[in-house]
């Protein structure tokens, strides 16, 4: 016989009736019937029940045993009277009984129980990730995450892309985020990196002819913490192609996504077709570049029904350049409680308010009610109401100002409006990808021009889009949303030096820094670079979707908390003097 098992605690069924067998694993918990002992025994496939009464050997030593103690049994499979059978789990028609039993591990008092489904602060979780760990919703978090990784892998060796391993200690490359720094001790002075993302590498790889490239890779950003990201490290699937279009990028990458969520969603529906947004759509009708579309309400500029109206808050910021006026309609809000708890909503956002129409019947007809409505007329309002397709029971909000300044309240808005209505779908994956990013932004108060975003993207239009006004330049950029989330980032690149440094130049970036801060990549690009593209999806923000998780610590093993420590490991740590001396640094204690 095995030294710790013949069966895994999934493993016995009514055909092992009458056998010896022998168990290992954790105690789940510990009931007494009347003198006779239940024990569940959990490992990581499943839970046995066993017993033992007080004709067993071994009872006294039973009797002993304590919640999450590991142990290993021996014991005679038996059948479960059939009013006694358990259907929830596999093993739920047979018992074991205990004929002889060791302590592998035993347990001190526990910080956290496993069994059952009580709630414990985070740090409490994070000190005792291990015990956590054990908890069974975690163990299915786990093992999802493990089996997506497995089903991406293979999704992608089908469509005849290779893993290849990049650096992880690099040079520092801005990335969007702060790096990690690795002191060097053979050059003192001088600094690694840790990789915010193998965007260079992998687009040297297009440059070597490997054509098709992916990696389950691991990121390192020094980054403010947020539930659906990590602040320290996280995993994506990064990929890289030649010789390829925007839409090959999006025609490759969508069934590897959509054949995920397909497998483990757990039945909810997945969208097919994904919808191709600008970011300047995507702002105006939802507020983010990340839209949640099981949310039908889509916003509207209203602002010519306002432009010399009656209520002069609207009516005066009208008379500023580049401001608006937009409309969040809300079918089915049309009640003033409704109305009255979107606008402190507003004010809690830091707004002063939101104005807001809501419409009702009166009996002889439909009337329009709230202060906006007063202000401006009926004229007015009813074509306010058909332009947003309105009817009765229905209302709509206003916000207004210069779109940056309220565009991402208004998205919050209408999310919550979509949620308190129940307008949003919650049985679905609804995808879509926004497309047509601007390349540089202006800064308002110095009017200096910079990137907005990637500056590696691909102006549309190549050198001749750099010719014109900046702000009109659009990328070869996109982002895939699902569910209010950006799981999915890429662009086709600036292969080409000469658009490279033009593109720079108009942020302000002379030829020599470029050089000095991408030179690997310029000097790979001078000789014979092909047209590539990729992007990189979230590992860790995918299984959260699919765990129905609203944190990303739900999802990864060992995470960080909310101040990126590692509570467990006692991370970050003090150096020892010896290891400073031996990189010829010196900390600088700071002022409290």
């Amino acid at each position: 016989m095995h030294a710790y098992r013949t069966h895994t605690c999934a493993g016995l069924s009514k055909e092992n009736v009458g056998e010896t067998v022998r168990l290992a694993g954790w105690v789940h918990r510990v009931r007494d019937h009347g003198g006779v002992l239940f024990i569940d025994l959990r490992d990581h496939y499943g839970i046995t029940q066993v017993l033992c009464d007080p004709d067993s050997p071994v009872f006294k030593k039973v009797e002993k045993v304590r919640a999450e103690w590991c142990i290993r049994i021996d014991g005679v499979v038996k059948a479960r009277a059939e009013e006694l059978v358990n259907p929830k789990i596999p093993t739920g028609e047979i018992e074991v009984y205990i004929r002889d039993l060791e302590v592998l591990g035993a347990a001190a008092e526990l910080p956290l129980m496993v069994f059952g489904d009580q709630e414990y602060p985070e740090e409490t979780r994070l000190r005792y990730r291990y015990l956590d760990l054990r908890r069974e919703k975690m163990q299915a978090n786990m093992k999802l995450r493990s089996d997506v990784v497995a089903s991406i892998r293979k999704r992608m060796w089908d469509q005849n892309f290779r893993e290849f391993q990049t650096p992880i200690i690099t040079a520092s490359s801005p990335e969007g985020a702060r790096d990690f720094l690795v002191p060097s001790r053979l050059h003192p002075g001088k600094f690694y990196a840790l990789p915010q993302a193998p965007q260079q590498f992998k687009q040297l790889l297009m440059v070597s002819g490997f054509d098709r490239y992916f990696q389950i890779a691991p990121c390192f950003r020094d980054e403010d913490p947020r539930a659906d990201r990590s602040p320290t490290d996280f995993y994506q699937l990064d990929m890289e192609m030649s010789f390829v279009t925007q839409q090959d990028v999006f025609d490759t990458i969508q069934p590897v996504i959509a054949g995920i969520f397909e497998e483990f969603g757990g039945g909810r529906k997945v969208d097919s077709e994904w919808e191709q947004i600008s970011y300047k759509d995507a702002a105006l009708w939802y507020g983010s570049d990340k839209p949640d579309l099981r949310n039908p309400i889509k916003m509207q500029v209203v602002s010519d029904h306002f432009r010399g109206s009656g209520f002069a808050i609207f009516a005066k910021l009208l008379e500023q350049d580049g401001t608006e006026i937009r409309a969040i309609p809300a079918p089915g809000g049309g009640s003033r409680k409704f109305c009255d708890r979107m606008n402190a909503f507003a004010q809690k956002e830091g707004l002063p308010g939101m104005g807001y129409i809501f419409w009702r019947d009166q009996g002889e007809g439909m009337e329009a009610a709230g202060p906006l409505a007063k202000n401006i007329g009926p004229e007015r309002t009813e074509a306010i109401r058909q332009q947003l397709g309105l009817e009765v029971g229905d209302a709509a909000f206003f916000l207004g100002g210069k779109p940056k300044s309220f565009e991402a309240v208004a998205g919050r808005a209408r999310n919550v409006i979509g949620e308190e209505l129940n307008l949003t779908d919650k049985d679905r994956f609804a995808f879509a990808w926004i497309v047509d990013f601007p390349i540089y932004e202006k800064d308002e108060e110095t009017g200096a021009i910079d990137f907005e975003h990637n500056p590696f993207s691909m102006p549309q239009g190549g050198m001749e889009a750099l010719q014109g006004d900046p702000l009109d330049v659009l990328g070869y950029q996109y982002d895939l949303s699902c569910n209010g989330y950006e799981l999915v980032s890429g662009a086709i690149r600036n292969h080409k030096p000469e658009i490279m440094f033009k593109a720079f130049e108009i942020a302000g970036y002379g030829e020599d820094e470029v050089r000095k801060r991408f030179g690997g990549l310029v000097n790979a690009f001078q000789y014979g670079a092909p047209p590539h593209g990729g992007c990189a999806a979230g590992i860790d923000r995918i299984v959260m979707l699919l765990a129905d998780e609203q944190n990303i610590r739900e999802v990864i093993l060992f995470p960080m908390n909310q101040r990126a420590e590692d509570l467990m490991m006692n991370a970050p740590s003090e150096p020892m003097p010896d290891q400073l001396m031996e990189l010829g640094l010196r900390v600088i204690p700071q002022e409290k």
